[in-house]
């Protein structure tokens, strides 16, 4: 269906991003995949052409236009390659906005040409082991000595934690008994402080070039001036863009749907069965054609909630909803058409089998299923 969210200006990154997928990613992705991570010099590579800052001001070395619908575009050309670009997703999309909306002058001028560049690479890291998604909950402690903070405690699901050159800890600076989302702070802690260690790499289903670690902090001291933002403020801060963090999942799902059925029609076209092309087959026509159909929906859903993302108009229901029918979508649309590839769907050198396991996580993170059920449920009243 005809869409209209982008301009020229869009199409002509969308260009560029993707001339370069498909020179400098999708030739090397399997031996990405393997290796667990990127190279840093892919993501300095992607710097230099100007894919990573868009959002950072001009005299830091970015494009200066705060416009998520270019972030959007990225993930775009990465699914449509049937590839990722790792972290990049949760650098860009996640991680970035707190730097953007909190950071002082100081701050700015020692980290945005690097994060513009390519070259410092970042991470967030809120969960804990036992917590999952109650941030009220979290026990990592920063005790203020002087114009340093002592940090302690362990973070773990870190995406991007390995490689990364500045990470956000979120950590207790203070408890209110009467508000468990009180004294919470966003501290800046940079690799290579004693103290500071990075776990084991964990093994999971899918992402695989994504790296996901657990963080251990130590006596770790990180000077005042790594602080973003105000001391105490940071579980509104974390809420202040949820509603980007669910949007940029959606926008991957429906992407990674796309090309789910593009793969599978593909497939069908030249693979035979009983002496005749599966895609004759009148189940393979309907199941692909429903499943167009609902993308489709998805699509526009999405579509309109970026439009909102952009002119600051998403609501926090919206953007649960959004987040909510678009991954449950790719879930149903990424089985069937796996069941359609029969056996060869279950091995791995069929990209479906890679969409099918990295799309199980869509569910999960960003706030889970339920979680977004529960709040459209408060926005349609229903608070007992």
């Amino acid at each position: 269906m005809r869409r209209d969210v982008y301009t020229a200006d869009h199409e002509a990154f969308r260009e560029l991003a993707r001339g370069f997928i498909a020179k400098e990613v999708v030739p090397h992705y399997a031996d990405w995949e393997h290796d667990g991570r990127i190279p840093r010099e892919t993501f300095a590579r992607m710097g230099e052409l100007g894919l990573l800052g868009t959002a950072i001001p001009e005299e830091y070395g970015g494009g200066g236009v705060r416009d998520y619908r270019y972030n959007a575009v990225l993930q775009e050309e990465a699914y449509r390659a049937l590839v990722t670009l790792g972290t990049v997703r949760t650098q860009i999309d996640v991680i970035l906005p707190y730097f953007l909306e909190y950071a002082n002058d100081e701050q700015r001028g020692r980290w945005f040409p690097g994060l513009a560049g390519g070259t410092l690479l970042t991470a967030i890291a809120m969960t804990e082991p036992g917590t999952g998604s109650d941030l009220a909950g979290i026990r990592t402690t920063a005790v203020r000595d002087g114009d340093e903070y002592i940090i302690n405690g362990a973070k773990t699901f870190i995406t991007g934690g390995l490689l990364a050159d500045l990470v956000i800890v979120v950590a207790r600076t203070g408890t209110d008994p009467d508000n468990r989302r009180k004294g919470l702070s966003l501290i800046v802690v940079e690799h290579g402080t004693p103290g500071f260690t990075k776990g084991r790499v964990l093994d999971k289903l899918g992402c695989k070039v994504q790296d996901t670690v657990e963080l251990a902090f130590t006596d770790v001291r990180v000077p005042v001036t790594n602080r973003l933002g105000q001391e105490g403020e940071a579980f509104s801060y974390l809420g202040h863009n949820l509603a980007q963090e669910r949007i940029t999942v959606a926008v991957g799902s429906v992407a990674q749907a796309h090309s789910a059925i593009a793969a599978t029609v593909e497939y069908v076209k030249g693979r035979k069965a009983f002496g005749r092309p599966v895609a004759d087959f009148q189940n393979t026509k309907f199941e692909l054609a429903a499943m167009s159909a609902e993308v489709e929906a998805a699509q526009t859903m999405i579509d309109r909630a970026v439009l909102d993302l952009v002119d600051s108009e998403l609501s926090a229901p919206d953007a649960a909803r959004v987040k909510l029918f678009c991954t449950e979508t790719q879930a149903r649309v990424v089985d069937r058409c796996l069941q359609l590839f029969g056996g060869y769907g279950y091995m791995l050198e069929y990209p479906i089998a890679r969409l099918y396991a990295d799309a199980r996580v869509a569910r999960i993170y960003a706030g889970t299923s339920e979680v977004m059920k529960t709040i459209i449920a408060k926005s349609l009243g229903l608070n007992g």
